[in-house]
């Protein structure tokens, strides 16, 4: 059986992705977003300027380590 890699595919940079807070993200900490990965859903740490609530959409600004990512609320104009 011949397995096939997709160059680049293990190193997508989730920035520009939305997704949403599945913890709360607190002024002075982490908090865990879930955003679309390679055909699924992958939970990463987040940290934000602001306070941001569960539930709320966010979109990936940096990516600061392969599983830690800083956020902003993303709202739809």
């Amino acid at each position: 059986m011949n397995v096939m890699s997709v160059p680049g595919d293990a190193e997508q940079s989730p920035v520009g992705a939305v997704g949403r807070v599945t913890v709360s993200i607190p002024a002075d900490g982490p908090g865990e977003v879930l955003l679309p990965v390679r055909g699924g859903s992958e939970a990463f740490a987040a940290w934000a300027d602001q306070p941001i609530a569960r539930h709320t959409q966010v979109m990936v600004v940096e990516r600061t380590s392969a599983r830690s990512v800083i956020v902003v609320p993303f709202i739809l104009s």
